[in-house]
């Protein structure tokens, strides 16, 4: 069972690394499609449009300086790179301690680290979000945002099963 849990485990931990990676990708490959997003939410652009009541009660919230959206999106991105180079090293850890070629508890603790790594990004969304009102316009984002939360806690719980 305990080969089989450890399975299941280095599974998991590549399979948030898998999904960051393709975020990583686009967003490396073509910022402009997830660059606008940031800027829109910061810039209250959606909500200044279809809900002017809401956005006259926050708009001093507002993030207009290209630079400072640009500089968001950089950290943001530079997040996702760290936590995903900290997923793919852990899985590759785990599966090298399933063949006895490294120590299972010391890479279930990276795995861990790049699991809380890829539930802090989705959670700063959220968080972060919120600041800025984006579930009046941006449900979507905020939908998946909770999605992602809930898997790498459901990760990390799982992770923290040792027997």
């Amino acid at each position: 069972m305990e080969t089989m849990i450890a399975v299941a485990q280095t599974c998991l931990t590549a399979y948030l690394g898998a999904w960051l990676l393709l975020g990583v990708r686009d967003n490396i490959a073509h910022p402009s499609m997830n660059g606008m997003f940031t800027a829109e939410v910061l810039d209250l652009a959606r909500l200044r449009e279809a809900y002017p009541e809401a956005y006259a009660l926050i708009e001093r919230r507002r993030i207009t300086s290209p630079m400072l959206q640009r500089a968001a999106f950089v950290f943001i991105v530079c997040c996702e790179v760290l936590t995903c180079v900290l997923l793919w090293g852990a899985a590759l850890w785990m599966a090298l301690a399933l063949f006895g070629l490294a120590d299972l508890e010391r890479a279930r603790i990276a795995a861990l680290a790049g699991a809380l790594g890829f539930t802090s990004i989705w959670s700063g969304f959220l968080i972060v979000g919120n600041h800025f009102a984006y579930w009046y316009c941006h449900e979507w984002a905020q939908n998946t945002h909770f999605q992602m939360v809930l898997w790498g806690i459901g990760t990390m719980v799982f992770l923290a099963v040792h027997h």
